[in-house]
């Protein structure tokens, strides 16, 4: 009997297994998904024993089940589903030519003054606030979810928005550049353990920053504490001192990322077009 035979592509194919199992697992952490996940394998495995056994009644009677499994896993990780789809769809990227050849769009540019002033402002009231920066991904669907607005962000704007007896102060406000986008919006829910302390604005401010890479403020309607939320992760009780300083340091980091990502699609570019050109010349 010789061995297996194993290639490099076996090794490919056996690693990209690895990460997409992993990727799934975190997708799925703090969930019941791993927990079903583990009896559909263990279900599947048993049935791969039973017909090694050839034993054909348990053998038909898990084959029916294995064959409607991907009906049963479609109904039982909607919810997991739903998010995964979510997530793809917000932190899908087009390639932008303007950004490839170092053309600077002013229009993205934020200014942070009046969003402090209003965050200050409401949190000495302790008005509850959800503001969510827009930084690349793209927001269309929160967007779409709210009411439209497309108006200059000014510090009156926000806290009659998020005033207590106002219609729009449910929900977040979306803010691309300097306007407000789009007022009483739906962020998704964070389905990873938080503590208990943690109410729906900040719940749904991790949740946000988990499938985006916005920045989401939040103003605690309890405590008038100042959180911030960015890459799912809750920065709590920022002094509102400090809230201008801390918001610039996250934008300031965002756009160091952004320039390494733009020299990089543009070094990706030149190659493409000096391989492309050596090769027509070689021909």
């Amino acid at each position: 009997m010789g061995f297996v035979p194993f290639t490099l592509v076996d090794l490919i194919d056996i690693v990209l297994v690895a990460a997409i199992m992993y990727w799934i697992y975190r997708m799925t952490r703090g969930t019941n998904a791993p927990y079903i996940f583990s009896g559909i394998i263990a279900i599947y495995l048993l049935w791969v024993v039973v017909r090694a056994l050839n034993m054909e009644l348990l053998s038909s009677m898990l084959g029916q089940v294995i064959s409607v499994g991907v009906i049963a896993l479609i109904i039982l990780f909607q919810p997991e589903l739903r998010r995964f789809l979510q997530y793809i769809g917000l932190r899908q990227k087009h390639l932008n030519l303007t950004h490839i050849f170092g053309v600077a769009d002013e229009e993205q540019k934020i200014n942070v003054e009046p969003i402090v002033a209003a965050c200050r402002e409401m949190a000495a009231t302790k008005t509850g606030a959800l503001i969510v920066i827009r930084q690349d991904s793209d927001l269309t669907l929160i967007a779409e979810g709210g009411i439209a607005l497309d108006a200059k962000t000014t510090v009156s704007l926000l806290k009659n928005i998020f005033f207590k007896n106002a219609p729009l102060h449910d929900g977040a406000v979306l803010i691309e550049g300097n306007r407000i986008v789009a007022a009483k919006c739906i962020l998704p829910v964070t389905q990873t353990e938080v503590p208990k302390e943690y109410g729906t604005r900040h719940r749904a401010a991790i949740g946000m920053s988990e499938i985006s890479d916005a920045i989401i403020l939040v103003v605690s309607e309890e405590t008038g504490g100042i959180s911030i939320a960015q890459g799912g992760e809750l920065r709590r009780d920022i002094e509102p001192a400090r809230l201008q300083q801390t918001l610039q340091r996250f934008l300031v980091r965002n756009e160091g990322r952004r320039a390494k990502r733009r020299e990089a699609e543009r070094r990706g570019l030149r190659k493409f077009f000096s391989r492309a050109f050596h090769k027509e010349e070689n021909q």
